[in-house]
C-alpha cells in the first residue's frame, strides 16, 4: 500500500505528466491509495498561490481527493513523530516538519511513501520509499 506525497500528486496534475507514474497509478486499486491531511494542506496552498487556482482547486476536488483515502495527524503518528524527530536530530539529520509529518504517518500505517525526494525521506529509519517518476 501506498502513501503519496506532494510532489507525487502535484506531478498528476501537470500537463505533461510522468509517463511512469500514470502507468504505475494505472494498474494500482484504489484501496492501495493513500496520502495525508499534511499533503491536502500542502496541494490546497500550492492551488491559491497559482494562477490556475479554480482549475487547480477543482481538479483536487473532482480527480485527486475522491481517488485517494486521506489519512490524518493524529496520536499515534504524533508520537512515532516525536521519536523519530529526536532520533533524526541527535544524529544531526534532522528533516523538514512537513516531510517528518509524512513520514510518521506512513510509518504508523505501514506505507510505502511515493516521492521524488528520496533522499530527505531516506533519512528516516525505516521508512521504505519509492519513486516512481
Amino acid at each position: 500500500m501506498f502513501l503519496f506525497d506532494t510532489d507525487t500528486l502535484s506531478q498528476v496534475l501537470k500537463r505533461a505528466p510522468s509517463p511512469a507514474l500514470l502507468a504505475r497509478l494505472a494498474i494500482l486499486s484504489p484501496d492501495q491509495q493513500f496520502t495525508t491531511a499534511i499533503t491536502v494542506g500542502e496541494m490546497v496552498y500550492g492551488a491559491h498561490r497559482s494562477p490556475r487556482r479554480e482549475w487547480l482547486l477543482r481538479q483536487l476536488e473532482e480527480r485527486l481527493w475522491p481517488s485517494l483515502r486521506i489519512l490524518p495527524f493524529a496520536r499515534a503518528a504524533a508520537e512515532t513523530y516525536g521519536r523519530v524527530r529526536a532520533e533524526l536530530e541527535g544524529r544531526g539529520t534532522p528533516l523538514s516538519e512537513p516531510d517528518l509529518r509524512i513520514a510518521a504517518i506512513a510509518l504508523t500505517h505501514d506505507l510505502t511513501v511515493v516521492t521524488g525526494n528520496l533522499r530527505h525521506f531516506a533519512r528516516v529509519p525505516g521508512l521504505k520509499a519509492e519513486n516512481w517518476m
